[in-house]
């Protein structure tokens, strides 16, 4: 692996099922550590236009072309809005992968999107489109999904960006700042 790859971790503001809009930012890091850049976005909650706004994001970024990997925190972002991670790694040609700390309750993920969605296989089917795998770290292990590399240089990616603790570092710089921005000061958990 290339010393300092540039890695885009994504993660979303807090937000309430009541707002419109909830805050996406982009931390570009270059591993291990280093902050290079900030971006953001919004998207709708609990809407469908997650992956065109990330990849108009990213397309607009005078770093495009230098984004290694483009890791986000979950496969939706403001509730269910869910991202189709292959329409993004073909559009912008940029390896992506879903990071979660725990592995993700299909049946409960169902029975929610039955409940308040029409479309919800459609967006069921997104969820559950791609492999689901576990990665170990120097702690918990997290479970990812991922496209554009082979799987051995996905999990050497994550393994290299997270620092300390679970998280990956770009998403856990995205998490800090999204929060912050929203809420004055940053807190809680990627």
């Amino acid at each position: 692996m290339k010393p300092h790859v540039r890695i885009l971790g994504i993660d979303d503001s807090p937000f309430t099922f009541g707002d419109g809009k909830a805050l996406v930012v982009g931390a570009l890091v270059r591993i291990p550590d280093y902050l290079e850049s900030v971006m953001k976005t919004e998207v709708t909650v609990d809407g469908t236009d997650s992956t065109d706004r990330l990849i108009e994001m990213i397309s607009g970024s005078r770093y495009r072309d230098q984004i290694k990997l483009i890791m986000i925190d979950g496969i939706a972002l403001a509730g269910f809005n869910v991202i189709d991670i292959g329409k993004l790694n073909s559009e912008l040609r940029t390896p992506v992968i879903t990071i979660t700390r725990d592995r993700p309750d299909l049946d409960k993920i169902s029975a929610a999107l039955k409940k308040h969605f029409e479309n919800w296989s459609e967006l069921y089917s997104m969820i559950t489109r791609h492999e689901l795998k576990q990665i170990k770290t120097e702690h918990n292990p997290v479970f990812a999904c991922g496209l554009g590399l082979a799987w051995s240089e996905l999990e050497q990616l994550v393994r290299a960006s997270t620092v300390k603790g679970v998280v990956p570092e770009p998403i856990r710089i995205a998490h800090l700042i999204s929060t912050a921005m929203l809420r004055g000061e940053s807190y809680g958990r990627p």
